[in-house]
């Protein structure tokens, strides 16, 4: 099995947000007639692109260090990254053709928030800058907080 070095993994991360910003740019472009719905899919696609840059900063600042444990956290990671919230099986944008009304999109959004959660969880084990990964954590979480609370609302 392949290793995946911190460097790796932290690229990783930045396609990540890379992706979460063209789905969320994908999303609100779908549902572009819901200026509500519209509005909360661009905003996550702005916060996706400000995670992408903290991302990259830190590549910048962390070299390839020993980490212990490194196989059974690189084999956490690279199930992670293999999910469908992720890569999905063509390893690009996965279609969102399943996606057939507001409430699909948004718990579709809510599971792909908590894939990124579990992901930056491990990442947090391997960085000395712990307090980078933290409040990108919190961000992750008050994103499924927000997506949580606009799921509420859509049928009153």
């Amino acid at each position: 099995m392949n290793k995946y070095s911190i460097s790796e993994v932290l690229e990783q991360a930045i396609q990540t947000e890379k992706l979460g910003s063209e789905l969320y740019t994908e999303m609100a472009n779908r549902f572009e007639k819901d200026d509500k719905l519209r509005t909360l899919f661009e905003t996550l696609a702005v916060k996706e692109q400000e995670h992408e840059k903290t991302f990259a900063d830190l590549k910048e600042k962390v070299n390839d260090r020993r980490v212990e444990n490194w196989e059974e956290v690189s084999r956490y990671l690279r199930a992670i990254v293999e999910s469908e919230f992720f890569l999905g099986k063509n390893k690009s944008l996965p279609s969102l053709e399943h996606l057939k009304n507001i409430e699909d999109a948004v718990r579709y959004a809510i599971g792909f928030e908590k894939e990124t959660l579990l992901y930056y969880h491990g990442i947090r084990e391997l960085v000395r800058e712990q307090e980078i990964i933290n409040k990108l954590i919190d961000e992750e979480k008050s994103h499924i907080v927000w997506l949580n609370d606009f799921r509420k609302t859509i049928h009153t």
